[in-house]
């Protein structure tokens, strides 16, 4: 009792099993098998007709065997097309075509009589078939009307013959048959549906780390790229900019970097290099500076090519350069203030008595002489304290929080914030995006634009700036533009040089300051001398706004 209930059980859960071919193997399988069936009935026909001439006349096809057989060729050829052209409900039309294969075969077992051990092969193709293309249940219902229709067929066929009974032996034996090569189908079917699985698991998880990979690879700061048979077949978003190639990179990357590229075939297969590669000098790059390029062989004749950015360094080496600086002169210029706070305020005391002394008409020529230099030491106090705040603000700073910057929103407010008196024009392109500091963008901003302002107003009575940002392949372009007399070509190598000014009024800080906050944010500012304007250009990579909305 025992067993048989574990026999029920299991017979229970094998039916409710839902594990089958996934649909694409399942109509690959399942074309094979009709195209199968089209064959061994044009088989049988041909047969059937070409014993026609034989002299046994047992051998002749009856009535029934041929409408059968033409039957079985109309619909065998009727099933493989639709089973070709129809890709919806594909186990209902196999469910048909077995079972018609079935009756078929049933059919011609009746006419022939005696048990044939042909078509006692084909019925356990049909079986097998059964168990390996349907589910459980349906090929359970295939098998058992294959064993019913053969029973019947022996047990009728004995009756009618007066034949004994003992030929019903061997058909049961060829149930027994049926029900074996059903299971061991089952199991081949169940196994190549599990292989299946997991290769289908497999290949999802490969297809999801590769697209991991791909994202990080994408998202590198660094630039990447990978040469196979001198064909460059990946390069990465940060290789684009840093090579400034915005298109066609295979093609631009020989052009435009013949050097570094010849420099990547050159190294032997299985051996690595580390280099510096000098980018070449243009006035579109962020920064006229170095890669560091590491060559590393991959399997074959494949190579990983790594570009690092040396403006981080740079920028890490600036940041640790204000910090030293700021801590140095933090303390000297907080010293310095309170003395010079006092010598402010004792020339303005004494410039208050000499003004006194005039309105009561007791102003000597030495009181006059003294007057002027009490003015002399309070502007040049004031001077000497606009230093300190600089220096104070330089020490003050700490390392860029960067932020991505939309400057079509943002620069339109900060003119409306800064700069709502002046005349201050701007023209921009498309929408740009940067990644800065928002209050280093500001100070380095308004310094230039208060420059251009105050140099423009010596030689034009109405002074105004003009700003133009736009795109230079990779990245964005901020220019300042005033109608000022430019800089001299001898000034232009101290020009961002610390305490060097040509205005008397001027601390040298301004523009020591906004190279400083711009070489922290990996961006570049440089005087464009060949500009028909007096000309100042900020240049920093532009942000992808596909990566932004990811």
């Amino acid at each position: 009792m025992k067993y048989a209930t574990s026999a029920a059980s299991a017979l229970t859960q094998y039916l409710q099993r839902g594990d089958t071919l996934p649909l694409t193997q399942l109509r690959r399988l399942g074309l094979i098998y009709s195209s199968y069936r089209l064959v061994i009935s044009l088989f049988f026909i041909l047969m059937s007709y070409a014993s026609i001439g034989s002299d046994d006349s047992s051998l002749l096809p009856s009535l029934l065997q041929q409408t059968a057989l033409v039957f079985y060729v109309i619909l065998s050829l009727i099933l493989l097309g639709l089973f070709y052209v129809v890709t919806k409900e594909p186990r209902q039309q196999l469910i048909f075509g077995l079972a018609l294969d079935i009756v078929i075969l049933s059919l011609l077992l009746y006419t022939n009589g005696a048990p044939d051990l042909q078509l006692t092969m084909l019925y356990m193709v049909v079986v097998a078939a059964s168990f390996m293309l349907l589910s459980g249940s349906q090929a359970l219902i295939i098998t058992l009307l294959a064993i019913i229709f053969v029973i019947y067929q022996q047990f009728f066929y004995a009756i009618a013959n007066s034949m004994s009974l003992s030929n019903l032996g061997d058909a049961l034996l060829m149930s027994a048959s049926f029900l074996t090569v059903g299971f061991l189908s089952w199991s081949i079917s169940q196994r190549l549906v599990q292989v299946e699985k997991l290769a289908a698991k497999h290949s999802n998880e490969v297809e999801r780390l590769n697209t991991i990979n791909q994202e990080v690879i994408k998202q590198m700061v660094n630039g990447v790229i990978v040469i196979d048979q001198k064909r460059v077949v990946l390069a990465n978003r940060a290789a684009h900019q840093l090579l400034n190639i915005a298109s066609r990179f295979e093609e631009q990357f020989s052009q435009r970097h013949p050097q570094l590229f010849a420099g990547c075939l050159s190294v032997a297969p299985g051996q690595s290099r580390l280099f510096i590669y000098e980018l070449p000098k243009s006035d579109s790059a962020s920064i006229v500076g170095k890669l560091r390029v590491q060559l590393t062989p991959l399997k074959g004749s494949s190579q990983l090519i790594i570009l690092e950015d040396l403006r981080r360094e740079q920028a890490s080496a600036q940041q640790l350069k204000l910090a030293s600086l700021g801590q140095l002169t933090a303390s000297i210029a907080h010293e310095i203030r309170n003395p010079l706070a006092t010598i402010s305020q004792a020339s303005e005391l004494l410039m208050e008595d000499t003004l006194e002394a005039e309105n009561e008409s007791e102003l000597s020529a030495s009181v006059a002489n003294n007057h002027e230099l009490y003015k002399m030491i309070f502007t040049q106090t004031k001077r000497v304290n606009r230093i300190i705040e600089d220096i104070l603000k330089l020490s003050r700073q700490q390392s860029a929080a960067q932020q991505a910057i939309a400057l079509a929103g943002w620069i339109p407010e900060f003119i409306e914030n800064y700069f709502k008196e002046h005349d201050v024009f701007l023209s921009i392109q498309d929408q740009p995006m940067i990644q800065f500091d928002p209050h280093q963008l500001e100070q380095v901003l308004i310094n230039l634009i208060n420059n251009g302002l105050r140099y423009s107003s010596y030689s034009h009575p109405h002074a105004y700036v003009k700003i133009e940002i736009y795109y230079i392949n990779n990245e964005i372009a901020i220019d300042i533009l005033d109608d000022g007399a430019g800089v001299d070509l001898a000034d232009i190598e101290q020009l961002f040089n610390p305490f060097f000014t040509t205005d008397t009024s001027g601390t040298g800080l301004g523009l020591y300051l906004s190279q400083a906050f711009c070489e922290a944010n990996q961006a570049r500012l440089t005087y464009v001398p060949e500009h028909e304007k007096t000309c100042f250009r900020l240049i920093a990579p532009a942000i992808d706004k596909q990566m932004m909305r990811t």
